[in-house]
């Protein structure tokens, strides 16, 4: 069974590669440097969905000797090529067809095959963005709007997706504009305008991607939702006075590494402290399940009983 994650790449993978092969033979045969722009975005994407299957697969592998937290962060490395890729061979290779379809301009043709074919690809796209939200819509937190939720979200695979496909839509409609407008008008230079817009709209997709997978690599906190629910999990719990500090990082999608400074009551024996702390764990994963390792570092306890009081 494949989870939800995985399904939204396979169907954005499958979308691109076929529109992508199209594309190219439609670039070829009408000379248009938007449908080659188009075709190049398409190529990059697909190029994108098996990097992020191959995050996602080397994401899952177990905890070992040279990486005691596991490999979750692996999936935000493979987002950070995707991002990389996404500007060098989509914006850079669709601006400078534009640039020289503007300096050596051409009259398009069989403009007919472009229609069809960016009619297509729009419906193909628009599916594979309907997977992405949907998907997207069930880990969003409450409270917040789409862009807000885009920013929090710890999965950077579906974020990779949900942008790739929004820009994709977005730009095929500049394909489709521009080359109308140059059938229109006579000009094939708004052919080569709208290869250059299609460029930049993948330029800035690229850097949204690369400054949020950055954020990630170098270590986020979890979301401030999970943050209230372990605060929450402790306020519970009897033995436990002031906790002084909440510390987490996201090491993936689904795995969380917390720290806790907490103040437990006087008079605790070694093992009343090392059954509390038994419970804090029990208590923090119970409220969110995607923690993984809990460090628990106590205050205010018997000496007799603090080495038995850090749990890992």
């Amino acid at each position: 069974m494949k989870s939800g994650t995985t399904k939204v790449v396979v169907a954005a993978l499958g979308a691109n590669a076929g529109i992508a092969a199209i594309k190219f033979a439609v670039a070829f045969l009408t000379l248009s440097a938007a449908m080659l722009a188009e075709a190049v975005h398409s190529l990059a994407d697909t190029t994108n969905q098996v990097f992020l299957l191959v995050g996602l697969k080397r994401s899952e592998r177990p905890a070992d000797d040279a990486h005691p937290f596991g490999y979750g962060l692996e999936q935000y490395f493979w987002s950070f090529v995707v991002a990389l890729m996404l500007f060098f061979v989509g914006a850079v290779v669709s601006i400078y067809e534009g640039v020289e379809k503007i300096l050596e301009p051409h009259p398009l043709e069989r403009t007919y095959l472009i229609y069809a074919i960016l009619g297509v690809s729009l419906a193909i796209e628009a599916f594979s963005f309907s997977v992405a939200y949907r998907e997207f819509k069930k880990k969003r937190p409450r409270g917040l709007s789409n862009f807000g939720a885009l920013r929090a979200t710890k999965d950077a695979t579906v974020a990779v997706v949900l942008l790739e496909d929004t820009a994709a839509l977005c730009g095929l409609t500049i394909a489709l504009v521009g080359v109308a407008l140059a059938e229109i008008t006579g000009l094939p230079v708004f052919d080569g305008v709208s290869s250059i817009g299609i460029g930049l709209l993948l330029a800035c997709v690229a850097f949204l991607l690369a400054r949020k997978t950055k954020g990630l690599l170098i270590g986020e906190a979890a979301s401030a939702e999970d943050q209230r629910r372990i605060r929450e999990a402790l306020s519970g719990i009897p033995g436990i006075g002031k906790v002084s500090r909440v510390a987490t990082l996201q090491l993936g999608a689904s795995q969380i590494l917390v720290g806790i400074e907490a103040d437990f009551e006087d008079g605790l024996s070694a093992d009343e402290v090392e059954h509390l702390i038994l419970r804090v764990e029990e208590a923090i994963k119970d409220a969110v399940p995607t923690v993984r390792s809990c460090f628990i570092e106590p205050h205010d306890v018997p000496k007799r009983g603090r080495k038995k009081a850090k749990e890992g």
